[in-house]
């Protein structure tokens, strides 16, 4: 049966509804504990005192990138939640430029608690993580097709260049890597995988990505960690480690050996290539939900206001994501 014999009906239509209307709730972003450690209460330093928590500063960030607003506008939506609250007194909102200078020096945790859900009842019940990884472009706030066109082709247009780790068993992102376009996406790889052990707190049992991937550091930073690499070889790739060479047998060897034997689409399926899949979907997701872009202009801020907008991703997640059968037409 081919894939356009089939077709794919969602299970949990009520359940996703409702996910998808808790969303936009407030109550989701902006909750109790981020109201009760507002005001910093830390020791007095030299200079001007702190006024807010880290916390504080993150809530309102996360409301920002999670409803498209700009710093001012931030500024004035989180005022009128505190005066809806009546709690103007007790709890002052940061102005805008407070929220731009504290954003660069934010440690972002992605993931709320390692191995768990928000607003769940556990995490993945794999011990293991099976990771794919991908990247994709994000344009810098300000540079477009106007200034390329004013401008003419041989003016540069800058973008960043966005690399994320998805636990293929749960959807959710497990790293975030921002770098320059001029990065070779094999460059963050050991990144993605150090923070996809710290925040999940498993081992890895594979790692997944396309041709972009296919280095020999790639292949040397996945199995340092007994992790087995899943990615495609490039077509005119060479067995480095011949049979008759000592020692055991290199993992990208032996995919080459296996397409070569019995093709490439037999070994997508055999091996869980198709996995990877998931990682072009998270990237998918990001873009629609978070946008195309980067607003931040300092270099810090960027990379804060990925992780945030990759924060909130998983919290959509864990609220309820659709659960798919497929049938024959």
């Amino acid at each position: 049966m081919t894939t356009s014999d089939q077709t794919h009906k969602v299970q949990n239509w009520s359940e996703y509804n409702e996910a998808l209307v808790d969303r936009g709730r407030l109550t989701v972003w902006f909750g109790e504990e981020a109201i009760e450690n507002w005001k910093h209460d830390g020791p007095t330093q030299q200079g001007a005192q702190w006024i807010f928590t880290d916390l504080a500063v993150k809530t309102c960030l996360q409301i920002k990138v999670v409803y498209g607003l700009t710093l001012r506008e931030t500024e004035g939506f989180v005022e009128s939640i505190v005066e809806m609250m009546g709690l103007e007194k007790q709890m002052p909102v940061p102005d805008y430029t407070t929220l731009s200078k504290r954003q660069g020096d934010l440690d972002i945790e992605i993931q709320s608690s390692k191995g768990s859900l928000v607003g769940g009842e556990g995490g993945s019940k794999e011990d293991k993580v099976h990771l794919v990884i991908d990247s994709t472009g994000l344009k810098v706030y300000g540079e477009g097709e106007w200034k390329q066109r004013i401008h003419g082709k041989q003016k540069r247009r800058t973008w960043r260049k966005l690399h994320l780790g998805v636990d293929s068993d749960t959807g959710e992102i497990t790293a975030v890597g921002l770098t320059d376009n001029t990065s070779h996406d094999g460059s963050q790889v050991e990144n993605l995988l150090e923070q996809t052990l710290d925040q999940t707190d498993k081992e890895l049992s594979a790692v997944g990505g396309d041709g972009a991937y296919d280095a020999w550091d790639v292949y040397d930073a996945i199995t340092d960690r007994e992790a087995t690499p899943v990615i495609a070889p490039q077509r005119n790739a060479k067995i480095k480690k011949h049979g008759n060479c000592s020692g055991p047998p290199l993992p990208r060897d032996e995919a080459i050996r296996y397409i070569r034997g019995h093709g490439r689409k037999k070994w997508k399926r055999v091996s869980g290539y198709h996995r990877r899949s998931l990682a072009e979907t998270a990237v998918y997701r990001f873009k629609q939900l978070m946008g195309r872009f980067v607003e931040a202009r300092r270099w810090e801020n960027e990379r804060t206001e990925v992780r945030l907008k990759a924060k909130a991703l998983n919290k959509m997640t864990r609220l309820g994501m659709p659960e798919t059968s497929t049938t024959a037409v």
